[in-house]
């Protein structure tokens, strides 16, 4: 098997892997009536601030409309909140509530274990290669496709 290969396997399996946990986790956790889409829209939307459903579709590079149904169904669940600016009627801003703000937290804690738990395998060289290389991919996406998260 050629690096190209091998390289294009690990990572297919690697952001597959990482899903497919993030998926079982959530199922049994205290949040499991969120999807893993819904978690996204909610680990965008952020603690302690307010996002126009505009920019956050932007963000998230989805539709307005899929976004629309997907914060309809946050507030039915009670993790999101939305109202009109004050400012300019046009603009509908969304932000968490107490619970969408837990979900949001022990999101983070999740990344945070699969990290420390990850990182555990390899000793200080190893971990600081690993940084340069996921820093150089990571550029290289950003500049060779213009992604910008």
């Amino acid at each position: 098997m050629s690096n190209h290969e091998t390289v294009n396997e690990i990572l297919v399996r690697l952001f597959a892997n990482i899903l497919d946990i993030e998926e079982k986790c959530l199922k049994v956790g205290e949040f499991s009536d969120l999807s893993i889409s819904e978690m996204h829209v909610i680990e965008n939307i952020g603690i302690n601030r307010e996002r126009t459903m505009s920019d956050t579709a932007k963000d998230l590079k989805v539709t307005s409309g899929t976004l629309t149904t997907a914060i309809d169904n946050l507030i039915k669940k009670g993790y999101v909140a939305r109202e009109r600016s004050i400012e300019d009627r046009r603009v509908v801003k969304i932000k968490l509530t107490e619970q969408g703000r837990e979900a949001y937290a022990a999101h983070e804690d999740f990344h945070k274990d699969l990290v420390i738990s990850a990182l555990q395998q390899l000793d200080a060289n190893e971990e600081e290669l690993l940084i340069k290389i996921l820093t150089s991919i990571d550029a290289f996406f950003i500049k060779k496709y213009k992604y910008h998260g």
